[in-house]
């Protein structure tokens, strides 16, 4: 019972930091790729020098540095997965490459866009949802944000500036009240999504923590003039907000998460046999230290197929 335990709890562990590592990875390959476009759009090799520090890509998520544009200013519709931009939030730290789609597969990679809406930097309502609590938690902080905070937008048309409109009082029985810098809805308040007339930025995550009862969202106003528009895949919005695969999980990694589980469970019960039956005194720790290395990769590789198995993460 007592080591049952301690498995659940190391499951607790690696949903809320371990996740952190495959979004850190994907981070890093996203960064490249985006890096890559901006080469891409300028005409630039990879192992071709900068000549002016205008056209020099970002060395890393933190640049300042505008990235180049294309020669019409135009996009072509980004396919789902692909590394559609960089937001920065500095009021909460958050630094991230945002991908295309919000489905759970993309969600856990970065801050996803809705594909319906037009992409960030763009005429109308640009959409991005992200995790709040797992896979590096790019939005765990937007309940911080005030009223004229800027969130900052680099895509391959540029480099854009929102600031954060402010929504109703915190206390509705006391209009003078300061203002929050974010609304609380229902999953089935898809209006959100929709052209509110000007240039904006809608953020979305689960709400509250470790919940997905509610959403959390987090409107911004683009401060000067919108890129040329890109022409979308689709156009139709969801019947509901994205739960970020809350409704179930991926049938597909049951095969590989039983064959990971039993190899862990293989290498601790091989520990155990040669501490027990070969070894005496203080050598019966040995098999321990050296399995552990063995066992914590294999536990890991459950980990991440059991997730997969199970309802999204929030």
């Amino acid at each position: 019972m007592i080591r049952c335990g301690v498995l659940i709890l190391l499951f607790v562990v690696y949903q809320l930091w371990g996740t952190s590592i495959h979004t850190t990875q994907a981070q890093s390959d996203l960064g490249r790729q985006f890096k890559q476009q901006q080469q891409a759009a300028l005409g630039v090799s990879d192992s071709a020098p900068s000549t002016t520090a205008d056209t020099e890509a970002p060395t890393g998520p933190s640049s300042t540095i505008a990235p180049p544009k294309p020669a019409d200013g135009s996009l072509t519709a980004p396919a789902p997965g692909q590394p559609i931009g960089q937001i920065t939030i500095p009021r909460i730290g958050a630094d991230f490459y945002m991908v295309e789609g919000v489905d759970l597969k993309w969600l856990k990679e970065g801050p996803g866009h809705f594909p319906s809406t037009p992409l960030p930097g763009q005429a109308g309502n640009a959409a991005i949802a992200g995790h709040r609590t797992t896979y590096k938690a790019p939005f765990n902080r937007i309940d911080e944000l005030e009223p004229g905070d800027q969130i900052t937008i680099t895509t391959l048309q540029g480099t854009f500036t929102y600031q954060v409109l402010p929504q109703a009082s915190s206390d509705p029985n006391n209009p003078a009240s300061p203002a929050l810098g974010h609304r609380i809805v229902t999953p089935s308040q898809v209006e959100i999504l929709a052209d509110k007339g000007d240039n904006r930025l809608t953020l979305m995550a689960c709400n509250p923590k470790y919940s997905a009862r509610q959403r959390i969202v987090v409107e911004a106003v683009l401060v000067g003039n919108p890129a040329p528009t890109t022409p979308r895949a689709t156009t139709e919005a969801p019947a509901e907000l994205p739960d970020n695969g809350l409704a179930g999980g991926d049938p597909s990694a049951r095969g590989t998460a039983i064959l990971w589980s039993l190899v862990a469970l293989l290498i601790w019960f091989a520990a155990w046999y040669l501490s027990k039956r070969r070894l005496h005194g203080w050598w019966r720790v040995a098999p321990y230290v050296v399995l552990l290395p063995f066992f914590t990769v294999a536990l890991y590789a459950s980990f991440e197929n059991i997730t997969r198995l199970l309802p999204g993460a929030y």
